[in-house]
Order: structure tokens, then C-alpha cells, then sequence
């Protein structure tokens, strides 16, 4: 069996690996072989020793002060921060910039758990230099909890206060409202250049269902839909942000005559479909388990990833 196995990139370890990483890996993200040698006489040997210990005690160390600590601390989140493993695997190590990522499924697939979880990922430093920043959260469902970013946080050893202050919240009570709140969001990008990462919108098409409902109202929805994901598309070129958005699922009534296997599919027909630049298909496994798949990618094969929902957002399987 062992000839067929895949070799998995580096820095994509087994979630069990890259937590029990030797903390000698430190040097490269600039921590001295002195101060890791006084991590080690203390007991701490592994980056995931080090995400377990409070400042404070890294603090009573002797011979390591506040800023280094902070230094050591750093280094250790950028070597685990990789953390929705399956899931970043499948999306190519992440959410791109510049473009439009859709995640679609029915209810309780995890979409909102995935909103959630980039709020808090999207924060911390990464593979590629990638230096990590702030997030706006537009909501059209009344779905965010701060709570379960505060849950994430603890999960990802960061403070809960630093991470809400950089998670910019807006309810869109309407399609209109949310189509003005961009105007918001475009106005924060320019306020505060590179510091902004990404952009969720929780759920796109929502608003639109209720406001445009009748089959005679069809064609409006679709233009005015068209004109938000040519705005967004823009801002996320102008801005150099990745936007995320959740869509639900609607019965399919041409499905029935192609014997598909789903009769369902995503809504915001064509339109959303040609401005998504990926597309993931959300479904439910077993208990907490969840099925993620590349639906419509110019970049990525079609391919499968299984993840969970967990008290600190979306993690990976355990079987």
C-alpha cells in the first residue's frame, strides 16, 4: 500500500504532527537556540507546549522577558496556524484574495461554523508571509455570535478582546441595505489601506429571496444581483481583499427530468455562479461531520475534504 500513498506538501502535516512540532523549528521564525534551550529546561519541547502555556508563565522563565515571550509566542502561531487542515488543503492553502469565494449547502452544513472560524483565522499570521488582519462581517440572517468567536479564540490562544475589536459587524435588513452597505465597506478598506483580509457576507442571497419572491420578479433580482457582485468583485480587486460569502440551496425543478442524484442546487442562478471564482458544496455526514466539496474551480480539481464542528469552529475530522 505504502507506494501509493500521497505525499502531502510540507507545511500541510496531519493536524497531530504539526501540533507536536519540536520547538527547535522556532529558529526559523527567529527565536535563538538560547531561548529555546530555556523553554526545554522547563519542560516545554513542543510548539504545541508552548500554545498551552499561558504568558505569564512563559514570563517566570528565567531569562525570558515580555517582549520575548510575545517574540516566542508569535513564532509559535505562525508554525500552527494552518488549522482547518482539510479544509485549507482543499482550498489550496486558503481563502484567495481578489476574488469570490461561495459556500453553499442546506441548513446546518457548517456554513455560518466556516464564517465564524475565518473571522479568528483570518487574523492570525500565515504560511507566505501573510501577515494577517481585519475582517467585515456583513449579516444578513442574524447568524453572528460573538461568543463563538470568543470560543475560536480560545481554541487558537488569542484574546478575545483583540479579536472582536477586529471583526467590523453590519446587519443588512434588506437587498438595497446590504447593496449600501458596500458603500460602508469600501469606504473602511480606503480608511485604513492593506489592513483589511476579507470580507464574509452570511448569507448573500437571503435578502434577495424575501424582497424579490414572486416568478414575475425573477428578472429584477438577477439585475440587481449582477450590479452587487460586479460592486464586490471590484472591491476585492481595488482593495487586494478574498471575499467569502454563504448561499443556501433550493429544490431544482429541472432536476427531476436529468436524474440527478441531488435535486437541489445553489440559488442566485448563472449570475452567482459566473462571479463565484470557487464554489464549495457543503452537505452533512455523520453527527458533526461535515462534507466539503469543490464544486466550480479554474484552479482546483473537484475533490472532497471532511470536516467538523467543534466548540472552537470548524476542525478536522477525527474517525
Amino acid at each position: 500500500m505504502k507506494e501509493d500513498q500521497v505525499v502531502e506538501e510540507p507545511g500541510f502535516q496531519d493536524e497531530e504532527e504539526s501540533l507536536f512540532q519540536d520547538i527547535d523549528l522556532l529558529q526559523k521564525h527567529g527565536i535563538n537556540m538560547a531561548d529555546i534551550k530555556k523553554l526545554k529546561s522547563v519542560g516545554i519541547c513542543t510548539v504545541k507546549g508552548i500554545q498551552m502555556t499561558t504568558r505569564r508563565a512563559l514570563c517566570n522563565v528565567k531569562g525570558l522577558s515580555e517582549a520575548k515571550v510575545d517574540k516566542i509566542k508569535e513564532a509559535a502561531n505562525k508554525l500552527i496556524v494552518s488549522k482547518i487542515h482539510s479544509l485549507l488543503k482543499l482550498l489550496g492553502g486558503g481563502i484567495e484574495s481578489m476574488a469570490i469565494t461561495e459556500a453553499f449547502g442546506e441548513f446546518r452544513t457548517g456554513k455560518t461554523q466556516l464564517s465564524h472560524t475565518l473571522c479568528v483565522t483570518a487574523q492570525l499570521p500565515g504560511a507566505g508571509d501573510y501577515p494577517g488582519g481585519k475582517i467585515i462581517f456583513i449579516d444578513t440572517e442574524n447568524t453572528f455570535r460573538p461568543d463563538r468567536l470568543r470560543d475560536i479564540a480560545d481554541r487558537f490562544n488569542v484574546d478575545h478582546d483583540a479579536v472582536l475589536d477586529n471583526v467590523l459587524y453590519a446587519r443588512a435588513y434588506t437587498s438595497e441595505h446590504q447593496m449600501e452597505l458596500l458603500d460602508y465597506v469600501a469606504a473602511k478598506f480606503h480608511e485604513e489601506p492593506g489592513i483589511f483580509k476579507l470580507l464574509i457576507i452570511d448569507s448573500i442571497m437571503a435578502l434577495f429571496r424575501v424582497d424579490f419572491s414572486g416568478r414575475g420578479e425573477l428578472a429584477e433580482r438577477q439585475q440587481k444581483l449582477a450590479q452587487m457582485l460586479s460592486r464586490l468583485q471590484k472591491i476585492s480587486e481595488e482593495y487586494n481583499v478574498a471575499i467569502f460569502v454563504t448561499n443556501q440551496m433550493t429544490a431544482d425543478p429541472g432536476a427531476t427530468m436529468t436524474f440527478q442524484a441531488d435535486p437541489k442546487k445553489p440559488i442566485g442562478g448563472h449570475i452567482l455562479a459566473h462571479a463565484s471564482t470557487t464554489r464549495i458544496s457543503l452537505r452533512k455526514g455523520r453527527g458533526e461531520l461535515r462534507i466539503a466539496k469543490i464544486y466550480d474551480s479554474p484552479e482546483m480539481p473537484e475533490n472532497e475534504a471532511t470536516f467538523a464542528i467543534t466548540a472552537g469552529g470548524i476542525g478536522d475530522a477525527k474517525e
